[in-house]
């Protein structure tokens, strides 16, 4: 008996290809296949079409064109198509009356600049208030852009008025540029001011910005000078790492390209790099922020008074968040408070301060446990004695308080709290993790014995010192940041290892300075990497 085949018993499928019941939505679909593959004579082609059948289009159907279009315009083979069409399709949507969003300023925008027309860009960015509609950063990047290559340099300063009016902030490819156009125009002031933008803006420059420093300072000298005590005094007020005074020396200056011992001083030229903190002004608004936030889940009268104690014992260069060092790795069956491993984080602060105590934040319920245990008692009552302890009363919340106490005091802080709560809590404080890493000091106990984690002995950030010598860290593909190039850039006589590099100090070259070796060199040498000093509080700095 013959078997029945399996195509003859099949069930017909019931499933049906997609289609589209109508032409504006077949359109969309075959335009955004067009999009996806970067075919613009495609596009161009269903558009043609489309206008002879007559269908209806919508803004979806304009932004998908003019986005091809713009995207095509700098091709030097679909320029002159690209720029004919996408006008072509600019002017049918505005006709039409169809209402123009971000999206299309953005590519009408791309279009002028691609045809050097900066002023039609940054003019269709200006009208998108006509439709309330919000540019964004790269709405303006045409304009500002064109204008830069064009050294059109007010224009180009008025696009930047007009991203600052709306809000927006610049970032290292728009900073540069207008670093290059201040640069090529001679606006040495302007070079300055952009310098410090890019130096809020990035932790490190790309190769194309590096590129366009080494090219300004390699080219002109500086003259002006400012008094040295206003300018230590900025330094300290702006938590170390730049004055923010103008251009400092006379003379050509001396650029070099070489790397930062751990320790943080460089290679080519010797000066010690900062560890750079918050300035005044966000210490005091960290400050009250956290006093805020404290004061809204706190007993107020419990917070306060220890604000007003704070105020009379101010001394402290450190804080000890006293229960995440006594509960560090005690979650087995005999674990519990660690008294060694609290005073033996306590001894070592002590030590390395100069034989000053630190103060520890400790719950009054577990203090008074560890009182009422007679094999503990005699030291606790020795922190006591020594003004060491600070206990928060019942229902508080330690971390508050050993937080406020950090921020207020400018001192450092030993916990292993990533804070990731109160990053939250704080998500308006954008300078959190620039304090963070200046005060943090982290520890871990390896068989019983301490090691702690100092805060780092530099800040890989670009930096302007008191000489009028600038240091700027360059983007390294390596985890290991002895390997990472440095911009050193020196005045003559303001090198303490500048005798040694045999360069002429008539005209700026780009060398290799002390220590500033090929990478093969580089990876072979080692550097002494020995820093006992603590980095916490700057008695120095204004209150």
């Amino acid at each position: 008996m013959a078997t029945p085949s399996h195509h003859q018993n099949a069930i017909p499928s019931t499933k049906k290809k997609k289609t589209h019941k109508n032409p504006e939505a077949n359109f969309l679909y075959e335009l955004n296949s067009c999009s996806k593959s970067k075919d613009l004579k495609g596009a161009i082609s269903l558009y043609d079409s489309a206008l002879s059948s007559n269908t209806r289009l919508n803004q979806s159907h304009f932004n998908t064109l003019l986005y091809l279009c713009s995207t095509f315009a700098t091709d030097p083979d679909s320029k002159d198509l690209a720029l004919r069409y996408g006008f072509r399709v600019f002017d049918h949507m505005m006709a039409l009356n169809i209402h123009p969003n971000e999206a299309s300023i953005t590519s009408i925008a791309r279009l002028s600049a691609a045809k050097g027309d900066g002023d039609y860009a940054f003019e269709m960015v200006k009208k998108l208030g006509d439709y309330q509609v919000s540019p964004r950063l790269r709405t303006y990047e045409p304009a500002l852009f064109c204008f830069c290559q064009k050294l059109e340099a007010e224009k180009a300063y008025e696009v930047e008025e007009d991203i600052d009016k709306m809000g927006l902030s610049l970032e290292e490819p728009q900073i540069a540029a207008l670093l290059k156009l201040s640069a090529d125009t001679g606006r040495g002031e302007r070079v300055y001011n952009y310098l410090h933008k890019l130096r809020r803006s990035v932790r490190w420059v790309s190769e194309e910005t590096c590129k366009v420093l080494e090219d300004w300072f390699c080219c002109k000298a500086s003259e002006i000078g400012s008094d040295v005590g206003s300018v230590k005094e900025a330094i300290l007020r702006n938590g170390g790492g730049w004055h923010g005074l103008g251009w400092i020396g006379e003379g050509k200056w001396v650029v070099k390209k070489g790397n930062v011992k751990p320790n943080g001083r460089c290679c080519c030229c010797g000066e010690q790099l900062d560890c750079v903190d918050i300035d005044d002004v966000e210490t005091e608004k960290f400050a009250l922020s956290v006093a805020g936030l404290a004061l809204e889940r706190e007993v107020k009268a419990n917070f306060r008074e220890f604000q007003d104690w704070l105020e009379k014992n101010a001394d402290y260069e450190a804080i000890v968040d006293g229960a995440n060092i006594g509960l560090y790795q005690q979650n087995f069956a005999e674990g519990g408070f660690s008294v060694l491993q609290l005073n033996a984080v306590i001894k070592e602060m002590y030590t390395r301060s100069g034989n000053k105590w630190p103060l520890v934040i400790l719950h009054n319920k577990r203090v008074r446990a560890l009182l009422e245990n007679p094999s503990h008692r005699k030291l606790v009552e020795e922190w006591m004695a020594n003004g060491v302890l600070y206990t928060t009363p019942h229902g508080s919340n330690d971390d508050w308080y050993w937080l406020y106490a950090t921020v207020k005091l400018r001192c450092l802080l030993v916990t292993n709290d990533e804070m990731r709560d109160h990053i939250f809590e704080l998500l308006g404080s954008s300078f959190f993790l620039k304090w963070k890493e200046r005060h943090q000091v982290r520890y871990t106990f390896l068989k019983g014995a301490l090691k702690l984690q100092m805060p780092p002995a530099y800040s890989i950030v670009i930096q302007e010192s008191e000489k009028g010598s600038w240091h700027v860290p360059i983007v390294c593909e390596s985890d290991e940041e002895s390997l990472r190039s440095w911009l050193c850039i020196t005045k003559p006589g303001g090198c303490e290892d500048e005798g040694k590099t045999g360069s002429t100090m008539e005209t700026c070259e780009i060398v290799d300075g002390p220590c500033c070796k090929s990478s093969e060199n580089r990876n072979n040498e080692k550097c002494d990497d020995k820093t006992t000093s603590m980095t916490g509080k700057r008695k120095e700095r204004s209150p």
